[in-house]
């Protein structure tokens, strides 16, 4: 029942946001934006440094790595959403697959989606609470062995790399 009710409130808010799809200049990539360090620490201690753009404003969120045509190893976009809240992600645009990092607000990694699908519109969700969403090219989780609970350190965390 619960998740009924959540899926139709989602529903509801991806058709408030659907006029600004439509505006003029959401049919190619926003300019990159600003930049700042984020360090992912694994359960062994491996540090893995990338150079994430910041998607803190909601237009920037709004079209975030839409129309990229790839994202390079070591970098990333970070979607801070200032508080802890649920996140839910989809892939309308975004021409290149992506692993979903959900961060909760101690910076400790939550859930991670893998290879999520280009231009899909089926929703990627955090399934709980989180204060961050980090987009990395697919295969990065894989290729570097990212787990839930690895520590991500940022200064929306908090922490600083």
């Amino acid at each position: 029942m619960m998740a009924a009710m959540n899926r139709r409130i989602l529903f509801a808010l991806l058709l408030l946001a659907a006029p600004a799809w439509a505006q003029p200049g959401v049919n190619q990539p926003q300019p990159r934006l600003a930049e700042e360090p984020l360090v992912i620490i694994t359960r062994d201690g491996t540090r893995h440094e990338f150079r994430v753009e910041m998607a803190i404003e909601p237009s920037h969120q709004m079209i975030g790595l839409m129309f990229r045509p790839s994202v390079g190893a070591n970098e990333g976009m970070l979607f801070d959403w200032g508080t802890p809240r649920e996140s839910a992600m989809w892939m309308r645009n975004t021409i290149t697959a992506l692993d979903m990092l959900f961060i909760a607000q101690d910076g400790r990694i939550h859930r991670i989606a893998e290879r999520t699908v280009p231009l899909s519109l089926a929703t990627v969700e955090s399934r709980g609470p989180v204060r961050a969403t980090l987009e990395l090219a697919a295969g990065t989780a894989e290729r570097l062995n990212l787990r839930v609970g690895d520590r991500v350190l940022q200064r929306v965390f908090g922490t600083a790399p």
